[in-house]
């Protein structure tokens, strides 16, 4: 656990004004770089501090950065997410319930479909251990029909899900969800993916589900090699969201003239570099440096951030507010991460 936790604020207008930015080698190209390329670095650290500071149980004010302070950003660390580590603790490595390939890969899609804690939950009160031999669209159907009708969201904001209508013929988005993991199974998935050698088959392999576009695709096979149907190494792929996009042009000009992947790539390969240019004392997740998903995702947050610490960067996507709040929610319990990442014992 890091011992140095200060806070870092956010670049100040005077010390944004002075900026004049740095030139870096990406591709065949050169871009220089922009104050919110420094507030990257700096974000990056501060919402690692807050994650730790938490785990600690410090109350009270977790960081001096205003705008964290009030507004909501993920973790640093993709897999440190509230619905991440829900994910590992209670769907992929349960003990209590089967962990053959097809049972990890059925609970795996199924809570990611819907990606939301209290959806799973409501199946799993209702149905008890959640198996892929036990499923049954017309039970799950009505599960999902009811809690609708009851007025709860079933759906995560976080992604935008395709209805799938149009392959699978239901008016309700849940109906054609259910019928798409019966495809899935029918087709041979879990098996097609186990035998996949490297994340960029895997993600190949995920394209050809009905209505899958390649954020989900790479959404979902990351969430696939937390488990133990793969092992890839998770640097060789990654696929930029909407959000990193717009993170991205607002890190560096001319941004434009190279591929977003090449740009999370060079973040990844580069971090240590700027960390210690920007005399940043990053604290990571016990020796293990930022991953690509992660540079990734954190191009996604600082668009975010950017929105009120850099207004006059607009990005592509042209959003001006932040729309979620920040609301305590107390100490965190201790973390989970894969077995493989041999993180608990360090």
């Amino acid at each position: 656990m890091p011992t140095e936790l200060a806070p870092r604020l956010p670049l100040d207008p005077p010390a944004a004004n002075r900026h004049r930015g740095i030139v870096v080698a990406i591709g065949n190209n050169q871009l220089r770089t922009t104050p919110v390329f420094d507030a990257y670095w700096e974000f990056a650290a501060e919402r690692q501090r807050i994650f730790f500071r938490r785990l600690e149980g410090m109350s009270g004010a977790l960081t001096a950065d205003p705008i964290l302070k009030l507004f909501k950003f993920t973790n640093a660390y993709r897999a440190s997410d509230r619905v991440s580590q829900y994910l590992l603790r209670n769907v992929i490595y349960r003990p209590d319930l089967p962990s053959d390939a097809r049972n990890v890969f059925f609970r795996t899609i199924l809570f990611k479909l819907f990606n939301k804690i209290e959806t799973w939950q409501h199946l799993e009160a209702a149905v008890g251990k959640i198996t892929w031999e036990e499923f049954d669209f017309a039970r799950y159907d009505k599960l999902l029909t009811g809690r609708m009708t009851a007025g709860e969201t079933i759906y995560s904001a976080a992604y935008i899900m395709p209805s799938g209508g149009s392959v699978f013929g239901h008016k309700l988005k849940h109906r054609n969800h259910l019928r798409m993991i019966e495809h899935l199974f029918a087709e041979r998935y879990p098996e097609r993916l186990s035998d996949c050698k490297t994340m960029t088959d895997a993600f190949a392999l995920l394209r050809t589900v009905p209505f899958m576009g390649p954020f989900l695709a790479y959404q979902y096979v990351t969430d696939f090699n937390y488990s133990e149907l793969t092992n890839f190494g998770e640097d060789e792929f990654v696929m930029a969201g909407p959000g990193a996009l717009d993170g991205i042009s607002k890190c560096f000009l001319g941004a434009d003239t190279v591929r977003s992947s090449d740009v999370i790539r060079y973040m990844f390969d580069h971090q240590e570099e700027h960390f210690e240019k920007l005399d940043i004392d990053f604290p990571n997740l016990w020796g293990r440096r930022l991953q690509l998903i992660d540079c990734q995702n954190l191009f996604c947050e600082i668009s975010k951030y950017a929105r009120v610490a850099f207004p006059d960067y607009t990005g592509v996507a042209g959003r001006t507010r932040i729309k979620q709040k920040y609301e305590p929610t107390g100490p965190l319990p201790g973390p989970f991460y894969p077995p493989k990442w041999k993180i608990a014992a360090r």
